[in-house]
């Protein structure tokens, strides 16, 4: 008898979270994640390595697309498991797997037009992923479980959630597996957040630690500026605009960064640091996710709870416009004067902030504004490593506006962060696995998590299987 932790994703790059534990002849799979890097796609089309039926429960640490964009492909492949995560993950995860459906499925239609039109074919059948049908199918299959509550989901198998600060409902997963009278404990941190941000508590730290750790590392090379706040940045490049009167396009990821961004935004109007402008949150998704947090007020911080209780909610304002329909997303065009545009996706791979950027990334008037973290290949990471023209919509398009990056807003601990949610445990783990991260950027924070804690740390390899015990 054993246990046996297998990496088939995140494992040295950023995106597609899926790890699967095994013992007692069960199979636990964590996360179930969409690859973002464009040199990674090839990965989202393949069969799964564990097949899904023979999984006995997937725990699902929070809804970014990285994190469950794949469990739509899993639910069509075959699991009949059950997907165990928080209501708000839940609630969350359920319009990200839809939006994400919708998108292939409209991404489809247009690439057989294009195709047809250039009389050639893709390198896959034009199809998409997995469909709506896929999508609602799947969330069916979530079981919600509240944050330190223990939860058994197979033989030997019990978990509990803790919050981890990323996202609303975003959790840290601690694993008790026993194997006949030996109990081994796996924390999955999952995405840690920063502590002391806009509306969210802060991450759990855990004193009493565990046998294992398989912790991110997505900052683990960096640290987040210190000096000016988000609220001077924020202001800076607005005023800019107005002062060049073009308009601030902001690629933003729909569950946290956009919900972050209508508060900043909200506060800066109220304290009149920028002039009245109108902001457009121009991403279905994000008006449905903000429709979530009026729903979870209970995983508030306490200053966000005093703020409501003043009659402000974080994310409404009077200037504040939020776009459901393609006819008002297409009439923003029409306005003159500077708004702000808030769209998704937020490393700019898919969704309405193409279409924005097709329109204003040509101007110089204009301003691109990053605020999360972009990956390596993405059409986000492109325009901010300088690329002065890119592909869009199959052309290639001029980069004249400015481009701007505000790093506090990354819903990501930075490595003395990270550092110091590993360093609260009182007992050290036997090994740490270092996940969700850039090749070097993983392997260097193993060997900045080795020196620190004397604990033997690792990057693993894509499908690398380590026996715990």
């Amino acid at each position: 008898m054993s246990i046996k932790i297998r990496f088939l994703g995140a494992a040295c790059n950023v995106t597609g979270s899926q790890y699967v534990v095994e013992a007692n002849n069960r199979r636990v799979m964590i996360d179930c994640g969409y690859y973002q890097e464009r040199s990674l796609l090839e990965r989202n089309w393949q069969d799964f390595k564990v097949p899904p039926s023979q999984l006995d429960a997937v725990l699902l640490t929070h809804a970014h697309l990285d994190h469950c964009g794949l469990l739509p492909k899993l639910g069509k492949d075959g699991l009949r498991a059950k997907i165990f995560c928080t209501a708000a993950t839940g609630d969350i995860a359920k319009i990200v797997m839809n939006d994400s459906a919708k998108l292939q499925e409209e991404d489809v239609a247009f690439k057989k037009k294009r195709h047809k039109k250039e009389g050639r074919k893709g390198k896959h059948p034009v199809v998409p992923l997995f469909t709506i049908g896929d999508a609602e199918h799947v969330g069916s299959m979530m079981s919600y479980v509240n944050f330190g509550t223990p939860v058994q989901i197979a033989e030997g198998f019990e978990a509990t959630f803790f919050e981890s600060g990323h996202i609303l409902g975003a959790a840290s997963i601690l694993l008790k597996v026993q194997v006949g009278s030996e109990t081994r404990t796996i924390l999955f941190s999952g995405d840690i957040g920063r502590s002391d941000v806009p509306i969210l508590r802060n991450p759990t730290l855990f004193t009493e630690g565990a046998d294992y750790v398989v912790m991110e590392s997505t900052y683990g090379d960096r640290e987040h500026p210190a000096g000016e706040t988000i609220h001077d940045q924020l202001a800076e490049v607005v005023n800019e605009a107005h002062r060049k009167g073009g308009n601030v396009i902001i690629p933003s990821f729909a569950v946290e960064r956009s919900q972050e961004l209508m508060y900043y935004l909200g506060e800066l109007l109220e304290q009149k640091r920028i002039p009245p402008t109108m902001v457009l949150v121009d991403s279905p998704m994000a008006v449905r996710v903000t429709d979530v947090f009026r729903r979870h007020p209970e995983l508030f911080d306490e200053a966000t709870l005093e703020r409501l209780s003043r009659g402000k909610h974080p994310c409404d304002f009077p200037s504040l416009k939020l776009i459901r329909t393609v006819e008002q997303s297409k009439a923003i065009n029409s306005i003159r004067g500077t708004v702000i545009i808030i769209a998704g996706s937020g490393m700019c791979t898919g969704g309405r902030i193409k279409h924005h950027l097709k329109a204003n990334m040509e101007g110089s008037e204009n301003t691109i504004l990053f605020v999360g973290y972009q990956a390596n290949g993405t059409l986000g990471r492109i325009i901010v490593d300088g690329a002065k023209t890119v592909r869009l919509f199959g052309e290639q398009r001029a980069v004249r506006a400015q481009v701007a990056q505000i790093g506090g807003f990354s819903g990501h601990a930075g490595k003395s962060e990270l550092l110091h949610w590993i360093g609260a445990m009182q007992t050290k783990p036997q090994r740490i696995f270092v996940t969700h991260g850039e090749a070097e950027v993983a392997a260097g924070f193993a060997r900045s998590l080795q020196a620190e804690t004397a604990v033997p740390s690792l990057a693993p390899e894509y499908d690398s299987e380590y026996t715990l015990y």
